[in-house]
């Protein structure tokens, strides 16, 4: 190409398809010869720009017969500002890097900020986690200022102190913290001899401006597709449109813009003050062209001067596309005249609109439309979503009609197989071996296959032990540490498993108050590997975990960095939040998922852009947490909007595909979501129109697909076994809950159902009783203090003490009021304490247990049963609901306790309940009956009592365990009862609707 004068910058419009588009104008350009094409160097914006390029060049020769082969032209990644990439090494092939210092490591700059923060703040630095997130917002920020060149002395110039007066008290005292530290940082780079990664990064870039402009490069250099206004990098654009053989191609700058609306976006980095603000307060940094506008006034090209790039891509959107993306995202002034807008600036042929109910219609939905599109031969689909949850969800329902699909944009680390296993053991150590850490970290699908000869053999064989002692830990939690596990183990008869845990995970347990991290890190690596073996770093997640344990192990050894262990697993789970694991190649190939950044350049002959809702496309604005917005402007510095519109030129680039599917859900996980303001603007924009580009097809697809022939509905549960399996014994309790509701009954004394406690349960009320229950067992029988008995067996159960320090005052309050009554009592006499029986009564088995049984004065006898919560009340005994005194007492009355002695009439039936109560001398404790004596004016006659606890007992016996009427769930809906069963009966399904 010949020597020019002025800039040669180019744009190509969103409907061409970028990659395409620029790899047609490139061949006619420079592949005059066989070698040509080889001798260009293409500045790309990341490396995944660099493979769409590449591959639009291989499309292109399938396109064309006539070229048999290809040398590709050489691609280096400049970055976007956007992209997390070390971008300074990737630069030096442009300039060589000769006399710039090295880039010091991010993760040592992270970490000695956070040591920093601690020395600047003192007593008020905050402590762990919050410590090392406010460094890495300190880094992020510093790079920020770093890109637009904004020097430390900046913060305290006069452009700052015009405004800082004007800024709360906090934004002051946070800006000149943060000032402190920074002049800190720098110098301690100054004697490393390092600058920080960005500050090399521009570096490089003024390198290689000032050599190619002092002696052009015999080959051709352009730069294709870079959208970050960075000072230093338009500097060097500008130097490459300047080149004899150089170019600048942007995506889709409007040239059909008018001037007045291009006016309407504000200054973008222009001032008519030199002292005054570089970004103005009217400017619009949500529009999609702001940041092309920005980049082309640091370039100081006007964009009169920027030609179209006339070569249309392969499978092009038509023309008019464009044209309405343009019409699109008008400024709001500008956007007036929507009202005139002819239809051909509005046509939006080949998109289409669908809102559906929920994400994962959505999903199901987005899943459909690939699958259709994969039924035409050679077309390609790019689903792009930044939302990752949803990825995943479309990834799953695409797996129905076995179609792999990768998420380009990878998932976190911590949210991968070996990231987790590591979260899940510095969790361990947070928690101090709490069952449910200890629980899911031993369950994880890659423990206990270490130095198997046949892993699957040992991972049964360690399930089969884990599941065992996991039902033994059930319930509240123990006290902390792996010692009192021990006793859990051996009641699971999984001992000797137990040690070999506990032996490979005792170094982690016993370190206390601040350590290195690197001794941390070493620890978590060598146990996370006992336990899962060396396979646990082969597949990528391994692979990535292993170069991030290493990283931050070494880098906290060069910084000196403590933590005290508890911390480690925030500190980890917040660092692997930004190490992104992609898949490894082997999908299906004409199907991708990208997020935002990856969709950039990408090609498909249907883009369907999923998720968009408000906060989600565009992600909210989350301001700059240590410098103030105003701050921010004054320096020149593009606010958190700017990233707002970012994602409206992504979506804007996407719109230029050939077809368009646009979708949202109506509804997320927190209610009714907002559509997304660039949804709003194209139903807006189309008006009348909109219906027209609804999709109707893939809602009913979808609800096809979901939906079934309605269920019938779910009956009252009513079993009815045969009489072999009716006639089981029934103890006291049990004959409650057959009177109360038969189906808890059929379910827990027939099926044998019984429930279990959860792991790290709240103490429950029958934890309570068993507790209680024996310690008075002890003390009536042995005798000795209530005090020391209780700590006997607190300590015995190992519990928490936590739940010792809100279980034992008021535990010891009780029995302190036990002791009382009973020492208060000459006239009764303890004859028997948890003494059980049992009789029959017409063939049928009854039995219970008494918890104490008193000899009175005149030689009858009362039942004493102690409640650790409230008692039932006289109505629920008085209907026949809570039988246990009443068959006791006829069980004593009958005969069941007459060989050991006790054989009379039983007069009293007594509840002594452990529960507050304000006229205790204690606060806890008070007895009630359900006999109607003394002044009570409600309850059962006394000589009434007994008799009618017999009709009920032969009454239950008749119908439910001689008889055959059918177990019914909840024939008292009224009544209040455990909802142990509630879900196997199905309660929900028929509440309301039984007869």
């Amino acid at each position: 190409m010949s020597d020019r004068l002025g800039p040669q910058v180019y744009s190509i419009a969103a409907h061409r398809g970028f990659a395409d588009a620029l790899v047609a104008g490139l061949l006619p350009r420079y592949s005059e010869d066989g070698l040509g094409l080889a001798r260009l160097t293409l500045l790309l914006p990341s490396g995944r720009a660099i493979r769409t390029v590449s591959e639009a060049f291989v499309r292109r020769m399938g396109e064309d017969g006539g070229h048999q082969g290809l040398l590709l032209p050489r691609m280096v990644t400049i970055g976007d500002l956007s992209l997390d990439e070390a971008l300074g090494p990737l630069l030096d092939p442009l300039g060589g890097g000769d006399g710039i210092p090295p880039a010091v490591d991010p993760t040592y700059r992270w970490l000695r900020l956070a040591a920093l923060l601690t020395e600047e703040m003192g007593d008020q630095a905050p402590q762990g986690p919050p410590l090392f997130r406010q460094a890495r917002m300190m880094a992020e920020t510093m790079d920020r200022l770093l890109v637009e060149e904004i020097a430390p002395e900046d913060l305290i110039g006069e452009r700052v102190k015009d405004v800082v007066g004007s800024v709360a008290r906090h934004w002051e005292d946070s800006l000149r913290r943060f000032a402190r530290v920074q002049a800190r940082w720098l110098v301690e780079l100054a004697a490393m001899g390092r600058v920080d990664a960005a500050t090399r990064r521009n570096l490089l870039f003024g390198q290689a401006a000032r050599a190619w402009r002092a002696d052009p490069p015999a080959t051709p250099i352009v730069a294709a597709g870079v959208t970050s206004a960075a000072p230093a990098l338009a500097r060097l654009l500008r130097v490459v449109s300047e080149l004899p053989q150089g170019a600048v191609i942007l995506p889709d700058l409007d040239l059909s813009l008018s001037d007045a609306a291009w006016a309407e976006l504000g200054r973008a980095g222009q001032s008519d003050d030199a002292e005054g603000e570089r970004l103005g307060r009217e400017d619009a940094p949500t529009h999609p062209q702001y940041h092309l506008k920005l980049l082309l006034n640091r370039m100081g090209v006007n964009r009169g001067e920027v030609q179209q790039w006339h070569r249309r891509g392969i499978g092009a959107a038509p023309p008019e596309r464009t044209h309405a993306v343009s019409a699109l995202f008008l400024p709001p002034q500008a956007s007036k005249g929507w009202v005139d807008l002819p239809s051909e600036k509005r046509r939006l042929a080949g998109v289409r609109l669908l809102e559906v109910g929920n994400p994962e219609e959505e999903a199901q939905a987005v899943a459909l439309a690939v699958r259709q599109a994969l039924e035409q031969p050679g077309e390609r689909v790019a689903v792009v979503t930044p939302d990752r949850g949803l990825a995943r969800r479309i990834v799953h329902h695409l797996r129905r009609w076995d179609i792999q699909a990768d998420d380009s944009a990878g998932a976190p680390l911590g949210e991968r197989r070996a990231g987790r296993a590591l979260l899940l053991l510095a969790k361990l150590i947070a928690d101090r071996a709490a069952p449910v850490s200890l629980i899911a970290l031993l369950g994880h699908p890659a423990m206990g296959i270490a130095g198997a000869q046949d892993e699957r053999k040992a991972r049964a064989d360690w399930l089969d032990a884990l599941r065992a002692f996991e039902d033994r830990l059930r319930g509240p939690r123990p006290a902390p540490g792996l010692a009192p596990l021990r006793h859990y183990a051996a009641k699971a008869k999984v001992p000797d498993w137990w040690e070999g845990v506990a032996d490979k995970l005792e170094p982690l347990m016993g370190q206390e108050g601040d350590v290195p991290l690197a001794d941390l890190l070493t620890g978590l690596a060598q146990t996370l590997e006992d336990f899962c073996g060396e396979q646990i770093w082969a597949r990528e997640d391994g692979r990535a975990l292993g170069s991030f344990v290493d990283e931050l192990r070494q880098q906290s050894i060069a910084a000196g960095t403590l933590l005290d262990p508890r911390d480690l697993h925030d500190v980890l789970s917040d660092a692997m939040e930004r190490v992104a694991v992609r898949p490894a190649y082997g999908g299906h190939p004409r199907v991708a998922i990208y997020g935002l950044l990856e969709s950039r350049m990408a090609r498909a002959d249907l883009i369907i852009c999923a998720g968009l809702n408000e906060g989600i496309c565009p992600g909210r604005a989350s301001p700059d947490p240590l410098l103030a917005p105003p701050v921010l402007r004054a320096l020149g510095v593009p606010g958190a909007e700017f990233r707002i519109g970012l994602a409206a030129h992504d979506l804007a680039g996407a719109l230029g595909a050939p077809q368009v599917l646009l979708t949202r859900a109506e509804r997320d996980a927190d209610g009714p979501a907002i559509p997304s303001r660039f949804f709003l603007r194209i139903k807006a924009l189309l008006g009348d129109l909109a219906n027209r580009h609804e999709e109707k097809e893939l809602p009913g697809l979808v609800h096809a697909l979901r939906d079934a022939e309605p269920a019938a509905l779910y009956p009252q549960p009513r079993p009815m076994p045969p009489a072999s399996v009716r006639r089981v014994s029934i103890s006291a309790t049990s004959l409650d809950r057959l009177r109360s509701d038969p189906y808890q009954f059929y379910a827990r004394s027939i099926l044998q159902l019984d429930e279990k406690d959860p792991l790290d349960a709240e103490p429950s009320p029958a934890w309570q009783g068993t507790l209680a229950h024996a310690i008075l067992e002890e003390w009536h029988k042995h005798g000795g203090a209530l005090t020391d008995l209780a700590a006997k067996h607190l300590a015995e159960m190992d519990a928490h003490p936590l739940t010792r320090a809100l279980w034992e005052p008021r535990l010891m309050a009780a029995l302190e009021w036990i002791a009382n009554e009973v020492e208060g009592d000459p006239d009764r006499t303890i004859v028997a304490v948890e003494e059980q029986a049992k009789r029959d009564y017409g063939g049928v088995e009854i039995k219970g247990t008494a918890d104490r049984i008193d000899r009175l004065a005149d030689g009858t006898y009362a039942i004493v049963d102690y409640k650790t919560g409230g008692p039932p009340s006289k109505k629920m005994v008085a209907e026949g609901f809570a039988l246990q005194l009443g068959t006791l007492g006829l069980l004593l009355a009958d005969g069941a306790y007459a060989d050991r002695g006790i054989d009379g009439t039983p007069t009293r039936f007594e509840y002594w309940s452990l529960g507050r109560d304000a006229k205790s001398d204690t606060g806890f404790g008070y007895v009630t009956t359900p006999l109607k004596v003394g002044a009570a004016r409600t309850g059962i006659e006394p000589d009434d009592f007994l008799p009618e606890a017999r009709r009920f007992l032969h009454d239950a016996l008749d119908r439910w365990i001689l008889g055959n009427e059918p177990f019914t769930a909840r024939p008292n809906p009224d009544l209040k009862l455990y909802a142990t069963y509630d879900q196997l009966m199905r309660l929900e399904e028929w509440l309301g609707r039984e007869e």
